[in-house]
């Protein structure tokens, strides 16, 4: 999906409120989902590397529901000319001075951004600069300190801030950098209901883009045979509330996990068994929502231990014709991809490369072709 047609998927810039924009983190390679997600609500601005920049028609609480957002902030200054020389951080700080920051913070607060004590910055960048992230923090945070009355904690030397502070991000890429504070008290990406955790266990934002792809509305049950900690499953509740869920591992420990996670859940059920052999009737599954054992974290048992073509050739048997399977993939040969879903029956419809743990999955959206 490219900026025209994110564009087709947001309102038209009148009635959007005036004075800073929005700024929202995604995983790369999830940017036009979550710029789709926006556009239910605002209008998308502008994409960058990670980052999807954006208004809103009615500022409110509600931007912390974005599922496929890493984290959300409000843009409060940008500065340009930022280089590669150690001189370019003054650059910086004057774009900090210049800055309505108080502006910046009536719109967190109108977002449902809380009180905060002190100030921690966090910094990244994009090639090689003669600075370190660290100097860019301490230079703008310094700066932010002085204009807020605050107290600034330093991230140098590995220390972390303190809970409570208030959280400013510099990012800089090609020669702008952007100041934005964050609105939620920690990153979006860490869900409340993640009460337990199993190595491998999928970035919840990835999981909802993969929901999302999915199009569960009209869905009857949804099912993930290598369901780890669960977090497809709560993913999908989050995104369509009807339809019955379905969760099987192979490892008692991560059923027990995602039992946790979905605590107090309804219409959601989990089952250890092998994916290569479910314990469901034929044609009982109109979705699949699947992570696979990849060998990094997690290494494929029962047979699965084999390779995945049990996995799909049973995912044949139990999703019914025209049903869709949408799992992440992770061979490093295009081919090898799909040569297990389109020898079991299934038809790649669409293809998203994304960036993971420092390897490049893709995300598979298939029909089942029977």
């Amino acid at each position: 999906m490219g900026e025209e047609q994110v564009r087709n998927h947001a309102i038209t810039r009148a009635n959007i409120s005036p004075g800073p924009s929005l700024l929202a983190r995604a995983t790369r390679g999830i940017e036009p989902l979550l710029a789709a997600e926006i556009g239910r609500a605002g209008v998308v601005t502008r994409l960058r590397h990670r980052e999807v920049w954006f208004r809103l028609r009615e500022p409110g609480p509600h931007v912390l529901r974005l599922r496929t957002a890493d984290d959300v902030f409000v843009l409060a200054a940008v500065a340009c000319g930022v280089g590669a020389s150690k001189a370019s951080l003054a650059r910086l700080t004057a774009a900090v001075r210049d800055a309505d920051l108080k502006e910046a913070l009536a719109l967190r607060a109108r977002c449902g951004g809380g009180r905060a004590t002190g100030v921690d910055v966090s910094a990244s960048f994009l090639g090689r600069r003669a600075y370190t992230r660290h100097d860019v923090e301490d230079a703008v945070g310094a700066e932010v300190a002085r204009a807020l009355g605050a107290r600034y904690h330093s991230r140098r030397g590995g220390g972390a801030p303190p809970p409570g502070t208030l959280s400013w991000r510099v990012a800089v890429e090609d020669d702008q950098a952007t100041l934005a504070v964050r609105i939620a008290p920690r990153p979006l990406h860490r869900r409340p209901y993640k009460q337990a955790s199993v190595p491998g266990t999928l970035h919840p934002p990835v999981a909802a883009a993969m929901a999302r792809l999915a199009g569960l509305d009209g869905a009857r049950t949804v099912l993930d045979p290598c369901c780890g900690a669960g977090t497809l499953l709560a993913e999908a509740r989050a995104v369509a509330s009807l339809p019955r869920l379905l969760g099987v591992d192979h490892d008692p420990g991560a059923v027990r996990a995602a039992a946790r996670n979905a605590a107090g859940g309804t219409r959601v059920g989990w089952a250890v068994a092998d994916a290569g052999r479910l314990p469901l009737p034929s044609g009982h599954v109109d979705r699949v929502l699947v992570n696979p054992p990849w060998g990094r974290q997690v290494r494929g048992a029962g047979l699965l231990s084999r390779g995945d073509r049990a996995l799909w050739d049973e995912l044949a048997r139990v999703v019914v014709p025209g049903g869709v399977v949408v799992a992440l993939l992770h061979d490093p040969e295009a081919k090898a991809r799909t040569a297990a879903p389109a020898a079991a029956g299934f038809g790649l419809r669409e293809a998203i490369e994304v960036s993971l743990s420092g390897a490049h999955p893709v995300i598979g959206v298939f029909t089942c072709s029977r």
